[in-house]
């Protein structure tokens, strides 16, 4: 007798920078969530779908929960709420290279609010940067937060578990059909995945010199009258103030010329089309404390 298709929706939690996005990408085998070296990165609710012939797992990819300084860092947090209410299971990332701190516990603290129905797998991230001892020190650091229904390490970089981790998530989901068609890898417009793709190539490319002041909206996709293989994709890049526009630009606009063509690449990719990318840079005073402009960008 086979065993029933399951189908339901994951997300992982963590304070930021703890790996969540890249284990996203890592489970569904293609890049859905943007990842950076900066934390604070992910703003939308992403869905990666992992296709198995025995499950469809949903994994929704939420911002880090942090305590908010801006109405931005509000309905971030408020985006993370609502997302764990509604998820089948939640796996709680902490690397393993990295002590527990006062971020970890307020998360633990704010899960510890869920229904008791929910499965809470402990997820220890990023083994591939730890040694073999500091892997099973924040294992049992770990079950000292909170109770969880399972215990996994894990790293996106080499693969180790992933695969171990697929199951864990999916034992957790209910019984069900598929809810996505087959070779479907998300479900979010392309116009989102590639502001984000965007971003994130902005995000990098300034390094430590700007805060998290950057937003990108795509304004227009056209296929080229004379090419069919070639798409137009125009850009926005919005920053708070002057100065930031400098730093995105670069000297002569050399650096803006980077973010295009590292963007380009992975949109390229994305879109399995040639593209021509059009970018602009523009001021949106104090956009993370203003809700009408928080709403035109989108948040």
């Amino acid at each position: 007798m086979t065993a029933p298709h399951r189908s339901g929706f994951a997300c992982f939690v963590g304070r930021p920078n703890t790996g969540k996005s890249t284990l996203t990408n890592a489970l569904v085998g293609s890049k859905v969530a943007i990842t950076s070296s900066k934390p604070q990165t992910t703003r939308h609710a992403i869905r990666g779908i992992v296709q198995r012939p025995d499950a469809q797992l949903i994994i929704v990819d939420t911002p880090g929960l942090h305590r908010p300084r801006t109405l931005l860092g509000q309905r971030l947090n408020d985006v993370v709420r609502a997302t764990w209410s509604e998820v089948d299971v939640v796996g709680f990332c902490v690397p393993a290279n990295e002590k527990i701190g006062p971020g970890d516990r307020f998360i633990a603290a704010e899960l510890a609010k869920l229904s008791r129905h929910t499965p809470i797998v402990g997820v220890v991230t990023k083994t591939d940067a730890a040694t073999k001892n500091q892997i099973a020190d924040q294992l049992v650091a770990l079950q000292e937060v909170m109770s969880f229904t399972d215990l996994i390490p894990v790293s996106a970089v080499d693969g180790f578990q992933v695969e171990q981790l697929s199951d864990v998530l999916v034992s957790r989901l209910p019984e069900g059909p598929r809810l996505y068609p087959d070779g479907e890898l998300t479900d979010e417009p392309e116009a989102t995945l590639i502001a984000e793709l965007v971003r994130e190539a902005a995000l990098e490319g300034v390094r430590d010199e700007l805060p998290h002041s950057i937003a990108v909206t795509v304004e227009e996709i056209t296929e080229r009258e004379d090419r069919d293989d070639m798409l137009d994709i125009w850009a926005n890049l919005y920053v708070e103030r002057d100065s930031q526009k400098g730093i995105v630009l670069g000297h002569k606009g050399e650096r803006l010329k980077s973010v295009g063509a590292t963007a380009r690449r992975q949109i390229e990719a994305l879109l399995g089309s040639k593209v021509y990318l059009h970018l602009h840079v523009k001021v949106a005073k104090d956009w993370q404390r203003d809700p009408k402009q928080l709403r035109r960008l989108g948040f």
